[in-house]
């Protein structure tokens, strides 16, 4: 019974190691996609932050905050926040920048 438990526990952490990878690759693509919406020259994206927590829609998932940086003239970064439950962006945070 315990070896039952231990191969579930791990199951488990391995499925949670995948989904925040496929979680961290749709935040790659909405902020390839808020700088093609900007026009501007996306550079990286990385999560600030993320937790198990209950969601919009009532059920349980992860919420997770992500900053990606562009560039808009080649020599000065900026950063940008999106805010994601699970694989849904939620809100996205755009500084003021020169185009």
């Amino acid at each position: 019974m315990k070896t039952l438990w231990i191969l579930l526990l791990c199951g488990g952490v391995i499925a949670l190691f995948w989904y925040r990878r496929k979680v961290a690759e749709t935040a790659r693509l909405h902020a390839q996609r808020q700088a093609e919406q900007l026009g501007v020259q996306f550079v990286s994206v990385a999560c600030k932050q993320w937790r198990l927590a209950i969601l919009s829609n009532g059920k349980l998932g992860i919420r997770s905050r992500f900053m990606f940086e562009f560039s808009s003239d080649g020599e000065t970064l900026y950063e940008g926040e999106l805010w994601m439950e699970n694989e849904r962006l939620r809100k996205a945070d755009i500084p003021p920048h020169r185009i």
